[in-house]
């Protein structure tokens, strides 16, 4: 039995700067990875790829993300034998949070040592945006800038000390949506992503705060305005930052004591704006 954990991710900017012919999105975004995880139990077998779960609104089929990781290793590397596969659920589902694409890249890593195929990290990254554009910053964890399709990674350091607070309104967004909403904007405020990895480098959290910057933002907002409200009580409580991560609709608020960030949590659950509420901090290193 192997078990890793796979940690959830928040966008600290997010920039969309073109799109491609096959319809996929250039962008430019500084990724981060927090303390929110899921827990994947590996094994190997003799047989095919069996996913099983505590948590009952994911599909458990080949539709899984970790089903399609499992199974491209397999083909890839024409490994017999199969894999059993337990996920206990801790990342809110359909976020923004990368939730799938995390326990995508950890399956990965796990066929990689469960089958002893030796290969590297950027081995691993060049095949797993092949399952989807956020899977190779999975692989990769920590503070990153992200670029092309989410596939060009550049490691940063660690984004400043701080205590996060993120919520999940009991909604679901579809990525695709938004993107194809976006297509029908001009984006001419575009974030600061160059003074963010300088922020970061300087370990300047108040030069982060400053440009927290998400151009996705806008349009989950107007199709969803509990969004914007759980921003609003974030700041409201005291925090120095607020905003959406990738298509949303988790929004984190960045504070300096948890006991604030704890406050601000429970002033969201009591006005009925999200039930998954979690405090955690950034993650630099990896598993």
């Amino acid at each position: 039995m192997l078990s890793l954990n796979a940690y959830a991710k928040i966008n600290l900017c997010l920039d969309v700067v073109g799109r491609l012919e096959n319809g996929y999105h250039q962008v430019r975004m500084i990724m981060q990875t927090v303390g929110i995880y899921d827990t994947l139990s590996f094994e190997r077998t003799t047989g095919e790829i069996k996913i099983t779960s505590d948590a009952g609104e994911i599909p458990l089929g080949e539709d899984n993300l970790i089903y399609k990781a499992a199974s491209l290793m397999r083909e890839r590397f024409q490994i017999a034998g199969g894999v059993s596969v337990h996920l206990e659920k801790r990342i809110p589902v359909a976020a923004g949070m990368a939730g799938g694409s995390t326990d995508a890249a950890c399956t990965m890593k796990a066929m990689n040592l469960l089958y002893d195929l030796g290969l590297s990290e950027e081995e691993l990254c060049t095949l797993g945006v092949k399952i989807g554009a956020d899977v190779p910053y999975c692989i990769l964890g920590g503070t990153a800038l992200s670029e092309g399709i989410g596939e060009v990674l550049t490691k940063l350091p660690p984004m400043p000390e701080c205590v996060l607070l993120v919520a999940k309104p009991e909604i679901g967004v579809s990525t695709k949506e938004v993107y194809e909403r976006i297509d029908r904007h001009e984006i001419t405020d575009h974030p600061d992503v160059d003074g963010m990895q300088r922020a970061i480098a300087e370990n300047d959290l108040d030069g982060v705060v400053r440009r927290l910057a998400n151009v996705l933002a806008t349009v989950t907002e107007e199709m969803h305005p509990v969004v914007q409200k759980i921003r609003e009580v974030m700041l409201s409580q005291g925090a120095l930052g607020s905003l959406m991560s990738g298509s949303g609709p988790s929004t984190f608020g960045i504070f300096e004591k948890e006991e604030m960030a704890r406050a601000a949590g429970e002033q969201i659950r009591e006005l009925g704006l999200a039930r998954q509420i979690y405090v955690t901090k950034p993650v630099s290193g990896r598993e």
